[in-house]
């Protein structure tokens, strides 16, 4: 700690992202990556890149990426916002649309960044439990004055609520915003983003992560109003007028028409994640339902910390916590065939003791 730390600074328990090691053979489940290549028209962009591109400051309004999405959302430019990654849209929704009120209401399960960012920009932050199954009660979200923040799917859990659900949060009260983070979006949820020709109080956040096997990438953006798009653009000229450079541009840009690759791809990914719950069902595990590319399990004959480690020690690598009720449960990421047959082998060692 240093004397020059603010209040702010000294008082932050920053977020901590899942282990990226360097280890040869390791099978990582534990970070959402998706388990395929991105698209090769998406390649063959980063690849042609030229030095000029390079020596060049890159476009700070990111016309061209905000255009290609703008035309498959059926949404006009003005609505779209680009920047680094979907944690810093979100953090720039925290800043610019949150902030001025007091509170901000979530889940109790959820993205673990969400408490970081309350706590950076001085908001209250209150939870909704879920039910017993991890399913959400709109009933009780809806009855809220406060913002509310929902990850759809949610994470750690992998379950989503309905179109017909959201809109339901949404239309309860036009007065009060409602931020839905899909960062995983494109494995089966319904996105809210068709909501938004009529819907004021709605904004929308994606990442290119794992949608579009871009995570390396970091490219994330937001669908709203003209107005609330505005708000997140001026914050992002007071902050960093270029947050996205020429690279992520382009082959986002290249990413996003590729309309082909993303609907094959994700029909891969669910198959995957079709196999991988019917496996891990025959070995006893429970697996809550997912729309997601990972899958959220525990057995009820071996502790989560127990089974996360056998794992570990087999250089296979999920993701868990040490919190009431989910401390038992991995998150499992939804990797090849291949990656898939080795975890359900290395498991199915242990539970046969």
């Amino acid at each position: 700690m240093s004397k020059f730390w603010s209040s702010v600074v000294s008082g932050l328990k920053p977020y901590t992202p899942g282990e990226q090691p360097k280890v040869p053979g390791l099978i990582k489940l534990n970070t959402n990556e998706h388990c395929l290549q991105p698209s090769r028209h998406a390649m063959a962009v980063l690849n042609a890149m030229t030095p000029e591109a390079l020596r060049r400051y890159p476009d700070p309004e990111c016309t061209a990426l905000r255009s290609a999405i703008a035309r498959c959302e059926g949404l006009s430019v003005a609505q779209v916002f680009v920047g680094n990654g979907s944690d810093e849209v979100l953090a720039h929704i925290f800043q610019g649309l949150l902030s001025s009120s007091e509170s901000l209401v979530t889940l109790d399960i959820t993205y673990s960044f969400y408490p970081v960012w309350a706590a950076l920009y001085g908001l209250q932050l209150k939870t909704e439990s879920l039910h017993d199954d991890f399913s959400i009660d709109v009933n009780r979200l809806s009855a809220q004055r406060d913002s509310i923040l929902i990850a759809n799917p949610n994470a750690p859990t992998g379950r989503a609520l309905a179109l017909k659900d959201i809109k339901r949060l949404v239309d309860s009260n036009p007065d009060r915003l409602v931020v839905v983070d899909e960062a995983y979006y494109g494995f089966g949820s319904e996105s809210a983003s068709t909501l938004l020709l009529e819907a004021e109080n709605l904004i929308v956040t994606r990442s290119l992560s794992k949608s579009h096997a871009l995570a390396g990438l970091r490219v994330g953006y937001a669908l709203g109003s003209a107005a609330l798009i505005e708000g997140l653009t001026r914050v992002k000229d007071s902050f960093n007028s270029y947050p996205l450079d020429a690279s992520a541009q382009l082959v986002a840009e290249a990413a996003i028409q590729d309309e082909q690759w993303l609907n094959e791809s994700s029909q891969t990914v669910i198959k995957n994640r079709l196999e991988l719950t019917e496996a891990l069902l025959d070995l006893g595990f429970e697996v809550c339902p997912s729309s997601a590319n990972f899958v959220f399990v525990k057995h009820p004959a071996h502790e989560g910390r127990v089974l996360f480690e056998h794992l570990r020690e087999s250089n296979i690598l999920v993701r868990r916590w040490d919190k009431a009720p989910i401390a038992d449960y991995l998150r499992i990421t939804v990797g090849t065939k291949a990656e898939c047959a080795a975890l359900l082998q290395c498991l199915a060692e242990k539970c046969a003791l």
